[in-house]
């Protein structure tokens, strides 16, 4: 008999059910915020918990949509993750390309400070006060620059263009193409599988940017959608929205956190998909023949 067989077989069995138990536990604060952001407005105020809605509506998302606080703070959101994320793809790619040849003068002692910054952090005062010497306070813009370049993703990815061979840049400047061209047409499209992890957490960094905004963003209009969130959460009123038509009657204040919260989700979720098929693809497929 296989004693190792049988254990191995009772180990699987009990993890299995213990995720089985785990996964709908895991699951229902997800699908309680969808069920009740669909629920007729009138069934929460009637029932303590709604499991399955009676009537489906869709009158949270229409007052939402309808609202210029909301529709604004989604597209400063959509904002920051759309352009901070170029920004920070470039900047970390580029870098990252430039330490990994070793032709680099200064390469060394550069490496050496990138590597000292994921180390010892300066914390919240030196970085307010360098955003404020910058005369950032109150834009934008305080929560795109200061976060161009993570340390920890320009090694990274500079361990992930070292490995790439060298006869390619060399094969490059024969033809008469200079750094940054070889870096833009050469090495970025072989390195689609990096640029596409690195970029799908800078883009959740950025979407769900939240603490940044709240210390150098005074002006509402300028929220992202957290911060929007965590105000609707605070003021139980919502005195803060208001649709279009002002004789739209707002739905309970809990259907519309629930339905903030899933918009707020959804675009992540849509994401991902799309940046899967790049997380297991190889670079150098193709790019070089014997």
């Amino acid at each position: 008999m296989n004693t190792r067989g049988i254990g191995e077989g009772i180990f699987q069995s009990i993890n299995i059910a213990a995720l089985a138990f785990l996964a709908p536990l895991t699951c229902f604060p997800f699908y309680y915020v969808v069920i009740v952001s669909f629920t007729d407005p009138a069934e929460p105020l009637a029932k303590k918990w709604v499991l399955f809605p009676e009537h489906f509506s869709l009158a949270s998302y229409e007052y939402l949509l309808r609202t210029k606080a909301f529709l604004r703070s989604v597209g400063n959101s959509a904002f920051l993750a759309v352009v901070g994320t170029a920004c920070s793809l470039t900047v970390t790619s580029g870098l990252a390309y430039a330490l990994s040849r070793r032709r680099m003068r200064g390469r060394r002692v550069l490496l050496l400070m990138i590597l000292l910054t994921p180390l010892f952090s300066p914390g919240i005062i030196p970085h307010y006060m360098l955003v404020r010497q910058t005369g950032l306070i109150g834009s934008i813009w305080a929560l795109i620059l200061p976060a161009l370049a993570s340390g920890w993703n320009v090694i990274l990815m500079k361990g992930f263009f070292s490995d790439l061979p060298a006869e390619l840049d060399e094969s490059a400047a024969i033809d008469g193409s200079g750094d940054i061209r070889t870096w833009i047409t050469i090495i970025l499209p072989l390195s689609l599988p990096a640029i596409a992890a690195f970029g799908l957490f800078e883009a959740v960094g950025f979407w769900n940017q939240f603490f940044s905004a709240l210390l150098y963003l005074n002006d509402s209009a300028k929220w992202p959608i957290q911060v929007l969130l965590q105000n609707m959460l605070l003021n139980a009123s919502n005195t803060d929205l208001q649709a279009y038509d002002v004789s739209q009657r707002p739905p309970p204040s809990e259907m519309l956190k629930m339905a903030a919260v899933v918009i707020a989700t959804v675009p992540i979720l849509v994401v991902y998909p799309f940046l899967q098929k790049h997380f297991a693809q190889g670079a150098m497929v193709g790019s070089i023949k014997a």
